[in-house]
């Protein structure tokens, strides 16, 4: 079964699916795909950075599951890369945005339509 991620650095955020049973490592070169960052210059943890993932085990080893990732509610993952000078970055990313107020006429409440 599938297992929603969000995989977040600095303000980059990225979106996708995987099975349970996806390596870390498999993960990682997803993760090139779309950056164009080898695997072995990444780093994936938790969100706070406690756990470092190693690549030869699975995201459900993990705990990503789909009663844990799904699509409405992805699980996040920390990602680091390796500097010019050979070590990882801190992990950070910035907040997530909020979308902006509805506009007037939007709002359930101002619409007659639906009384």
């Amino acid at each position: 079964m599938d297992v929603f991620l969000m995989i977040r650095r600095k303000k980059t955020t990225i979106f996708t699916d995987a099975k349970e049973t996806t390596t870390i490592r498999e993960l990682k070169k997803i993760i090139q795909g779309i950056l164009k960052v080898a695997p072995e210059d990444q780093k994936l943890s938790d969100e706070y950075g406690n756990e470092v993932f190693s690549d030869d085990k699975t995201l459900s080893d993990y705990s990503f599951t789909v009663q844990s990732a799904r699509a409405h509610t992805p699980a996040s993952i920390g990602l680091c890369i390796r500097g010019d000078d050979g070590e990882f970055e801190e992990l950070s990313f910035s907040a997530l945005s909020s979308p902006p107020d509805l506009p007037e006429v939007m709002r359930q409440d101002n619409n007659p339509m639906h009384e």
